[in-house]
């Protein structure tokens, strides 16, 4: 008889990486409520309220706004396969590995892709566009809003103006962006968005906010040819969604417990509030970095606070630094992806790890293994210049 395998019993990391994200303790005991049927009547109102936080946390009003069972991957798949069709056009912007993903997904689902490439760190103008989309005449342009492999902010206001003025939709990936910065859907006119629980909503991995425009769902629903995926099929899910609350699939209640209790937190706390959290955080973080040397990847003015992509130092190992802060003080972040695989450090501040003291610790940290590696800086540098910064604040708030 084999012996009994031990009971699950994970060690307490620090989550500081691109994603997941730490959890708000509420949220892992929101997730251990007891689990109803996915048609029960408390369960039904479950979903009336997440529906309703995630109109108000994407900022819009439209009505096919729910979550995806399934992670962020799943929910660009569902906004892609719903509204492309074989033969379509559709212009991805592509400026790191999940702009890559996005139209791959658009070729898998027939669309006519044509890529438009911006070197990995910078970011998308509508000059940049312009002359492609005139040529093409897309039915739809992707674009990512947060670029995960890059720490690079796109803005979107601008583009989906040319977008829409070309008579295209707007597909938005907004997987690390929703949470930690303002997301306007409405006032951005964004036809399709998508993010993950696992990211600034600080909730586990495995459901997919989603938000549909009239525009979106109209298309979807006058399809000439039926979507590829059953399960991801937006015109079935609306019966689930919609008021007819028909069965489509057993969703994950438990997790959509999680879900509720990750954004209720945020209204809570006040969107803009949240947003100001991460920034001060990011801030810190920054003139800590800076002052021992290290440089973010993408330019001033287009780095997202949450997730910040610096530069490995020249002469240091990567992974021996990633794997002392897991091993020795149980702090995960990430390293580069594609292009940046080996030459970045991906450093989360994500919805619960934007706090003060994950700053604190991770400097301590970074610093002790870059001087054990012989790396030459003012020692104590990194901590007092994030210290400056947190005490501008406060010295801003009493003033307040």
């Amino acid at each position: 008889m084999s012996d009994l395998v031990a009971r699950i019993n994970p060690p307490v990391r620090t989550l500081m990486g691109p994603g997941p994200s730490d959890i708000h303790p509420n949220v892992l005991a929101a997730m251990a409520k007891p689990t109803v049927g996915h048609l029960d009547p408390y369960y039904l109102k479950v979903m009336d309220e997440l529906q309703g936080m995630l109109r108000q946390l994407f900022r819009t009003e439209n009505a096919m706004t729910f979550a995806v069972s399934g992670t962020g991957s799943a929910g660009m798949e569902a906004t892609v396969v719903n509204l492309v069709e074989p033969g379509d056009n559709v212009v991805v912007c592509v400026n790191g590995v999940f702009g890559k993903r996005l139209a791959d997904v658009a070729t898998r689902a027939g669309g006519n892709v044509t890529v438009v490439e911006k070197p990995w760190g910078e970011v998308f103008t509508a000059d940049d566009l312009k002359e492609t989309i005139a040529a093409t005449k897309p039915k739809l342009v992707a674009i990512v809003m947060a670029e995960t492999s890059t720490g690079a902010w796109q803005p979107i206001e601008e583009i989906s103006e040319l977008v829409h003025n070309a008579g295209a939709m707007l597909l938005v990936d907004a997987v690390t962006s929703l949470g930690g910065v303002a997301v306007e859907v409405d006032k951005w006119n964004i036809d399709a968005i998508y993010s993950g629980s696992q990211k600034c909503l600080s909730c586990p991995p495995g459901l997919a906010p989603v938000s549909f425009s009239a525009k979106a769902m109209e298309t979807i629903m006058n399809r000439k040819t039926p979507v590829q995926s059953w399960y991801l099929d937006v015109s079935l899910l609306a019966n689930y969604w919609g008021e007819n609350r028909v069965y489509h699939h057993t969703a994950p209640i438990n997790m959509s417990y999680g879900l509720h209790e990750a954004v209720r937190l945020i209204l809570e706390e006040g969107l803009d509030n949240c947003f100001a959290r991460h920034l001060k955080n990011h801030q810190a973080l920054a003139a800590g970095l800076s002052a021992i040397g290290i440089e973010y990847t993408a330019a001033e003015g287009h780095r997202l606070p949450m997730l910040n992509a610096v530069k490995v130092p020249e002469g240091i190992e990567d992974t021996v630094i990633r794997k002392g802060l897991l091993n020795q003080f149980g702090i995960e972040i990430g390293g580069g992806l594609g292009a940046f695989a080996g030459k970045v450090w991906r450093i989360g501040l994500m919805g619960y790890a934007a706090r003060q003291n994950n700053v604190l610790l991770f400097l301590a940290a970074l610093e002790q293994l870059l001087a054990a590696q012989g790396y030459q800086f003012d020692r104590g540098a990194s901590i007092e210049d994030a210290n400056q910064v947190y005490l501008a604040y406060s010295h801003a708030k009493t003033l307040g």
